[in-house]
């Protein structure tokens, strides 16, 4: 009898760890559809004569990423919860080590680090649309690597980690990766475009601002939707499904999916409802529905309902107005990636710090505080800002982060992509 229970429980313990990895499978083939929504979102919103390129650096940047976190991106999260000094235990993240191989020792390590690396592979995307148009398809690699690989992944040693420095010392919560993931990329394309300038041809004499319309928004409208479907697995990811045992954060507090599936959706239609408010317009009233998911992020599985949509609801309130000053003061955002990640990501932050100031965390960290939120999101700002200035500034300086003039005038396809989009419907050598 004895014997047949031990099997049992054995039986049921293998089970429950398959599901779990099945769990986190799944989130990982949802978050490939970001990417693709991504794509089809910068596609749409170039012009013809750089649309196949803008699509091309997406895709080269989920590639480049994927070795770039197996090899560094991993053992970082590992090596620097505490800051800058290395933790132990970090070597069992090395690329070397036996739970980074297709054994049985790396149970769960393989799934949770495709899932980690599609996080990356998201910040590149997000610095890919602010910087459409104008950038050297090399630079940009060098930049997403950089970001998706190395800067996004410390700030999650420092706010994600167990024994993150941010979590320990501050009560930091960012359960869906607001400050983690967001806030880091939206300022790190801030500083790119700082050094990038505006495309030719967006400021007139004067500083009068010129519209350069997508050459198709449905495409892009879809693409935004997509990305809006890839995020339900992205926040899956956001969730540790405990092998036998209740579900929690990955701060460790008791959470479900239920939580997740309240304010999922209610940020996403408080986002919509306050962009539309402020802008009617359709590119703007999508992008306030990834703003407003992106809005609830950080306190997605503390809050109420009705919170989470009047959180969202400003922060689509805030996007549209956000791009409209960034434009005004000479930054040229293609497609509100610094509004719509960078400042709602700053925004959840905030946002969290107010309506979960004493919300208690576990293991003996400190509460959620407002200036506990404050303070992390600053870190995470600075955190992404601070390279992306410093690099693109050095590769301006050498003359590679940006296409000559000639060239972005003809169209980066010509030069960079050996195809066109539409052979059919326009002339060759088109610089539409």
């Amino acid at each position: 009898m004895e014997a047949e229970l031990n099997e049992l429980q054995s039986t049921v313990q293998l089970m429950s760890s398959i599901s779990m990895e099945m769990f986190y499978w799944w989130c990982t083939a949802l978050m490939v559809l970001i990417h693709a929504g991504f794509l089809a979102y910068e596609m749409g919103a170039s012009r013809v004569k750089n649309s196949l390129a803008a699509g091309v650096k997406n895709i080269l940047a989920l590639a480049y990423i994927i070795p770039a976190f197996y090899f560094f991106g991993w053992w970082i999260y590992s090596a620097f919860p505490g800051g800058f000094t290395i933790a132990e235990g970090a070597s069992a993240a090395a690329p070397w080590s036996a739970s980074m191989g297709p054994n049985l020792e790396s149970k769960g390590t393989g799934i949770f680090w495709a899932a980690f690396t599609l996080f990356g592979a998201t910040t590149a995307s997000i610095l890919s649309g602010a910087v459409i148009e104008r950038i050297r398809l090399s630079a940009f690699i060098i930049l997403a690597v950089l970001l998706g690989g190395a800067v996004w992944i410390l700030g999650g040693a420092w706010g994600w980690h167990p024994d993150g420095w941010m979590l320990n010392q501050l009560g930091y919560h960012d359960i869906g990766a607001a400050g983690v993931v967001h806030a880091v990329a939206g300022f790190f394309a801030l500083g790119v475009l700082f050094n990038l300038g505006p495309r030719v041809g967006k400021y007139g004499a004067g500083g009068k601002i010129n519209d350069i319309p997508p050459h198709n928004l449905p495409m892009a409208v879809i693409g935004l939707m997509l990305i809006i479907v890839g995020f339900f697995g992205f926040l899956g990811g956001c969730i540790i499904y405990n092998v036998g045992s209740d579900w929690t954060t990955i701060y460790g507090n008791p959470s479900n999916l239920s939580a997740f599936g309240f304010n999922t959706l209610m940020g996403f239609a408080g986002g919509v409802i306050g962009a539309y408010t402020m802008a009617r317009e359709p590119f703007w009233m999508v992008s306030g529905g990834l703003a407003g998911i992106i809005s609830v992020a950080a306190g997605l599985d503390v809050y109420y309902p009705p919170i989470a949509f009047a959180v969202a609801f400003a922060g689509g309130l805030l996007v549209p107005a956000s791009g409209w000053l960034l434009e005004r003061v000479g930054i040229d955002d293609a497609v509100g990636a610094v509004p719509v990640h960078g400042f709602a990501g700053f925004w959840s932050l905030i946002a969290s710090g107010i309506f979960l100031h004493g919300y208690p965390n576990v293991g003996g960290a400190p509460d959620v505080t407002f200036w506990g939120q404050a303070i992390g999101a600053l870190v995470m700002a600075a955190l992404g800002l601070i390279p992306g200035y410093l690099v693109s500034l050095v590769l301006k300086s050498l003359g590679v982060l940006r296409v000559p003039y000639e060239v972005e005038e003809a169209g980066i396809d010509q030069i960079e992509i050996p195809s066109e989009p539409y052979p059919e419907t326009m002339p060759r050598g088109s610089s539409q």
